[in-house]
Order: structure tokens, then C-alpha cells, then sequence
């Protein structure tokens, strides 16, 4: 029974689904927010450049968004919907606590050269958990460089390089011009192009990564606060 109510649930339109969640339906809640978990989180990340503080931020926007949720109109996709509160969200925690937070030094970006010599030499050719090291290496160097962008820059390419949204998506999300996005897209892409190597590049679709437990975590804390009756 309860892979047929799940699989009955996929189904449903966004309409629909908002309207079970202002309802406190626990299953359209759980349905929601595993879709767009990771999406939130690395949209919030990028903003936040800190993982305890962008999980904090898209569970926060999760129950304001579902607080209001009976205001969404369907006009954009739900999942543009809650992206842009949950970036809205971001950046006003950004803002509060702009003194206190470090920021990236670009400067502490590795040299092509340097980090080839450390991370690449000989471990590609190792044991399994040389490379596994090094590609874990590799992606938190990714990682530090996109950190490093300029804010502008930084939110454009976590969404359209990263998330994999459209230009029109990533317009709805953060209230630009199409053409603004496409220019910050392209900016960003050439600067880290001048201080990465096209194959530490590839590692792009692994980054940020919030799936499994993560994932679940999120779901259930959401869950606990907003649908407290259970399934």
C-alpha cells in the first residue's frame, strides 16, 4: 500500500502537491523536499560558502516557503519557487553576518603546477584509496575555486554549470535579465578556467554533493517541524 500511495504521489502536479503540503501531508512534504534538497543546499551553499550554515538556511526556507505555500500560483515550477526563497534566505544570513564571516582569499588558490606536483603525481597510478584521495583532493580544490568567485559570479555557476538549471530558471530564481546571466555564466567559467585544469573541471557534477543521508536528514527535520502527525 504505501508503494502505491508513493508511487500515486510522484505523480501529482505542482499544484497539487503545494496544496498537500499546506495541508501538512507528510508524504507530499517528504515528495518535495527529496526533489529539491540538493538543489537548495548547493544554491545556499554557494552563497554561504559553509555546510552547517546553508542547511541551516534551506531548512529555514523550507518552512517559510511552506508557510506561504498556499500563495504559490504555479506560475514558475515549484522547484524555482523554493530555490529562489531559499536564496533569498541565504543571502539575508549573508548580510547579517558578513563581519563575522571569513571570507576566501583567491590568492589561496593553488597554482596549476604546484597542486599538479602535490595531488597528481603518482596517485592516479596508485592503490584504490590513492585515488579516491585524489580525487577527493582535486574536488575540494574545485570546490575552493568556485568558493573564491566573486558573489555575482559564484550563485550563476553553482546553478547553471553545477545544478544544471537553464538560463530562464536561473533568471526566475535570482530576478535578473536572461542576458545577465548568460554574461555572469561566461565570466565565471573564464576565471576559473585560468586557475584550474580542464580535468579537475570534470569533477563539476560531483561537487556539493547532498544525497543520501544528508538528503534524508534534511527531509526528516523538515518533516519533524512541519507535518508532526507522521505518515
Amino acid at each position: 500500500m504505501t508503494a502505491l500511495i508513493q508511487r500515486d504521489y510522484e505523480s501529482l502536479d505542482d499544484r497539487t502537491l503545494a496544496a498537500l503540503v499546506a495541508a501538512r501531508d507528510a508524504h507530499a512534504v517528504r515528495i518535495v523536499t527529496t526533489r529539491n534538497n540538493q538543489r537548495l543546499f548547493r544554491a545556499a551553499f554557494a552563497i554561504l560558502g559553509n555546510r552547517a550554515e546553508a542547511e541551516d538556511a534551506v531548512q529555514s526556507a523550507y518552512l517559510k516557503a511552506f508557510a506561504a505555500i498556499d500563495r504559490f500560483e504555479g506560475r514558475s515550477a515549484l522547484s524555482t519557487w523554493l530555490t529562489r526563497i531559499a536564496i533569498n534566505e541565504a543571502l539575508a544570513r549573508q548580510r547579517a553576518a558578513r563581519r563575522r564571516r571569513a571570507h576566501f582569499d583567491a590568492s589561496q588558490v593553488a597554482v596549476l603546477d604546484d597542486y599538479r606536483e602535490k595531488l597528481m603525481q603518482g596517485s592516479m597510478a596508485g592503490t584504490a584509496p590513492d585515488r579516491v584521495h585524489a580525487r577527493a583532493e582535486l574536488r575540494r580544490l574545485l570546490e575552493q575555486a568556485i568558493a573564491a568567485l566573486p558573489d555575482p559570479f559564484r550563485i550563476v555557476f553553482v546553478l547553471r554549470e553545477i545544478e544544471g538549471q537553464s538560463v530562464e530558471e536561473v533568471a526566475a530564481a535570482l530576478d535578473l535579465n536572461p542576458a545577465t546571466v548568460k554574461t555572469r555564466h561566461l565570466r565565471a567559467r573564464r576565471r576559473l578556467r585560468e586557475s584550474l585544469a580542464p580535468e579537475v573541471r570534470e569533477a563539476l557534477t560531483g561537487s556539493f554533493p547532498f544525497a543520501g543521508a544528508d538528503c534524508e536528514a534534511m527531509t526528516a527535520r523538515v518533516l519533524a517541524a512541519w507535518a508532526p502527525t507522521g505518515e
